[in-house]
């Protein structure tokens, strides 16, 4: 470090964190009473964006601890540890930092040169508060995972996706999805990441019981697993079945459930998500129970429904999806779907059902395996709640005379379906005509105090993968790869 750099770090950088410290203990003592909704909203969004640039500088002073050798004058050893006992870290909070600084730090080389950043845009967005530190998380998750062996350039594209797709306000916890279908288009035919890679990495492990009995799980599961498990789970871990808690639980025993019944349970129900599918587990594991007479969940029978593009289907690659949104390779799904349980749904380059094959149907059947492959979940806009969890909606109500046609329903969690009514804060959903881009598609309404012009929004949430698939193959030609 030549005398400059010292001089200013003494002199300037001080200064500098003395005045952030400053100006953060002011804010934090202002009253905001006089600052109007909006200000309000400004003024968080600011913030937000210069804790995400201060967050950036992690990797800055990672590399500088790591190039004075504190973590061993320390006695820690190792980076991890260091940052867990210089600044209170949990042990994933460290790291998440350690491993972004590897992928968006510049690190000096021998001849004294810093060497620019692995993931230089996913960097530069950071430093710049335009994506936050879990959407960095992410972007690195996904990009180790991307081939070895693909072109520079399309791992650059790819890496400028995730960046812009995250810069223009897609949630962290979104960013799996699109990974997943970026890995698809450059690894078609899964030589990289497959099946086989994936089974030896299947396992559950159940730590030894506490002092208190309890039991700690952890593993991972093959996506056949998670399709299956969350086929089930969509049942038997609602609100209201098998409630260790209610004096009255259900049990996989009440194959046929009346709704009434069903409906006062889940009203009683205070149990979180985790606490309903360990008691759907037990209720699984008890004897005597036959897993063949799993009965129904909204007018479905519990089963897996697999949803496929034709052309994948015809090329032997790709991915196939599940009604849950988990995603399959095109060869393990067609394994899963010449069984009599599974459901599989053939599309069109349009997204309207081919091809519609299963073991077992009653009579709502149909429409709504047409629904899950064209809605694929709830169609609020910005809901994320996935098939398995929604009801076949009327768009123009059954009271009204609205009929039960394909064209008239459309898929909708209970959350949202509450929120549908004709008051002056109700919702109100349409069938999208000829003239809008997403025709057939459902748009919903807002109230005129959310928006006076009444526009159709639709729910892209659901879709994020098809978005930027064209894009994806369009670069993939440009590369000189075979896209899925």
């Amino acid at each position: 470090m030549d005398s400059k750099a010292v001089t200013f770090d003494n002199c300037g950088i001080t200064e500098l964190v003395a005045a952030v410290e400053a100006l953060s203990d002011s804010i934090l003592h202002h009253s905001l009473a006089a600052f109007s909704d909006t200000e309000a909203v400004v003024l968080m969004q600011q913030l937000e964006t210069c804790k995400r640039q201060l967050s950036a500088l992690d990797s800055k002073l990672i590399i500088e601890a790591q190039e004075r050798a504190l973590p061993e004058e320390s006695g820690a050893g190792k980076l991890v540890p260091f940052l867990r006992h210089t600044l209170g870290l949990s042990a994933h909070d460290a790291s998440v930092r350690v491993k972004i600084t590897h992928e968006c730090g510049e690190f000096r080389q021998l001849t004294g040169h810093l060497r620019p950043a692995n993931l230089a845009i996913a960097a530069d967005a950071y430093a710049a508060g335009a994506i936050s530190r879990d959407h960095v998380r992410h972007i690195v998750t996904i990009m180790t995972h991307l081939p070895t062996d693909i072109p520079a350039e399309a791992r650059t594209q790819a890496e400028r996706i995730l960046v812009e797709k995250s810069a223009e306000g897609l949630f962290p916890d979104d960013l799996p999805k699109i990974g997943r279908e970026i890995l698809a288009r450059l690894d078609p035919d899964g030589t990289v990441i497959n099946d086989a890679d994936r089974r030896r990495r299947r396992g559950i492990v159940v730590g030894r019981p506490g002092v208190d009995g309890m039991s700690y799980i952890e593993g991972w599961m093959t996506p056949k697993l998670r399709a299956l498990w969350d086929a089930v789970m969509a049942k038997f871990a609602r609100p209201g079945m098998c409630n260790l808690e209610d004096e009255t639980p259900l049990t996989t025993r009440d194959s046929v459930i009346d709704s009434d019944v069903l409906d006062a349970a889940a009203r009683r129900d205070r149990r979180d998500a985790g606490q309903r599918t360990h008691d759907a587990l037990l209720a699984l594991l008890q004897p005597g129970v036959d897993m063949g007479k799993l009965g129904s969940h909204r007018g479905m029978p519990v089963q897996v429904t697999l949803t496929m593009a034709l052309t994948d289907l015809e090329r032997g690659t790709g991915i196939a999806t599940t009604a849950s949104g988990t995603h399959l390779s095109i060869n393990e799904a067609l394994k899963m779907a010449s069984g009599t349980r599974p459901v599989l749904a053939v599309l069109d380059d349009n997204g309207i059902p081919l091809y519609l094959g299963y073991g077992e149907r009653i009579a709502s059947s149909g429409q709504r395996l047409a629904l899950i492959a064209r809605d694929k979940g709830c169609t609020h806009p910005g809901c994320d709640v996935p098939a398995t969890m929604c009801a076949a909606h009327h768009v123009i109500d059954w009271a009204k005379g609205g009929p039960t046609d394909l064209n008239n329903l459309a898929l909708v969690c209970d959350h949202h379906h509450a929120m549908v009514n004709d008051s002056e804060h109700g919702w109100k959903t349409v069938i999208l005509g000829k003239d809008s881009p997403h025709r057939g598609r459902v748009g919903w309404i807002a109230p005129k105090s959310l928006d006076p012009t009444g526009t159709p929004r639709v729910n892209e949430k659901h879709h994020l993968a098809g978005q930027i698939a064209t894009d994806i193959e369009v670069s993939c030609e440009q590369w000189g790869t075979r896209a899925a």
